[in-house]
């Protein structure tokens, strides 16, 4: 089983005191954001466990604490740094904050273990073409010895974000091919393997992979483990990720982006969080008695550990 912190909220960097008690504890429970009485509960044990992925835009808050589930479990860790300030995120560290911070979780778990993600490109007046490869550059020359590749994908218009961000520029064919020159030769000079994430598009003639963020070559290697052959389908289109367990919760990320798909609005984010409890086993209120516990089915993925609960 693969347990995935981070794929519907930022619990790092919001609810890093609930992460570790419930570790501490050995389990946790997800509600299901389709069918909201239905809750999952999920063993959190290291013999149940193939791997725990992160995802986050601030590792600061668990950094001191983190080694406590790294030196039992395997792990692996998204961190997302962009271009954007305050006007698009704003309540994210600043670029260079967020630069140390990664270099500092790199000490604790490994480059090999730590993928940097710059995504979702988007254009606006003040974003541009020019302005996204001068700051990837500065970027990938600090990060490159301390994450094992960077991820970034072109941000996909759905309607949330036309109402949330109507200063979004259309990417013309022009814009896109010279990001990816730029974005490829970049990662040449810093030595830097780089790849999309959801996209259908084959980029390989600029030196970009194409691959899913979850896969069980990226946690085979990182970790070194060994997989079974599974099924990459991922939740979304055009997702090539292995299957993994989510226990986070939508709309309940302060993080403010403007082109967030995990939260209708922050109002409703905010709202969300006040109703979390530290001691709970889920990240939102408590259970219900009209709640359905659904005992979550455990497989593992790694050969020679045929565990099924």
């Amino acid at each position: 089983m693969i347990i995935n912190v981070g794929g519907r909220t930022d619990i790092v960097n919001y609810y890093g005191e609930w992460l570790f008690k419930r570790f501490e504890e050995g389990f946790v429970y997800s509600r299901n954001p389709f069918y909201p009485n239905y809750v999952y509960k999920y063993p959190l044990n290291p013999d149940v466990v193939d791997c725990v992925i992160f995802c986050s835009k601030n590792y600061a808050p668990i950094l001191k604490e983190l080694h406590k589930i790294s030196d039992k479990y395997n792990v692996f860790c998204h961190y997302t740094i962009t271009a954007y300030g305050k006007d698009i995120e704003p309540n994210v560290p600043d670029i260079d904050t967020s630069i140390e911070t990664l270099i500092n979780l790199s000490k604790i778990v490994g480059a090999q273990r730590i993928a940097w993600r710059y995504d979702p490109i988007l254009l606006t007046d003040f974003y541009t073409v020019k302005k996204h490869l001068k700051t990837f550059e500065y970027m990938t020359e600090r990060l490159s010895p301390h994450a094992a590749f960077c991820i970034f994908s072109f941000v996909e218009m759905y309607k949330k974000l036309e109402k949330n961000m109507p200063e979004i520029i259309p990417f013309s064919g022009t814009d896109k091919k010279e990001i990816l020159t730029g974005i490829g030769e970049i990662a040449r000079k810093y030595n830097l393997r780089v790849q999309t994430c959801a996209g259908k598009e084959d980029y390989s003639r600029y030196g970009i992979m194409q691959s899913g963020c979850i896969t069980s070559e990226i946690l085979a290697k990182a970790n070194n483990l060994s997989f079974k052959k599974v099924a990459h389908k991922g939740n979304r289109k055009n997702c090539k990720c292995m299957p993994s367990r989510d226990i986070g919760a939508y709309d309940t990320c302060p993080n403010g982006c403007k082109y967030c798909y995990a939260n209708k609005n922050p109002d409703i984010a905010y709202k969300n969080m006040k109703l979390h409890d530290p001691d709970s086993p889920i990240l939102i209120g408590n259970i219900k008695d009209t709640d359905i516990i659904v005992e979550g089915k455990q497989e593992s993925f790694l050969i020679n550990q045929c565990r099924l609960f």
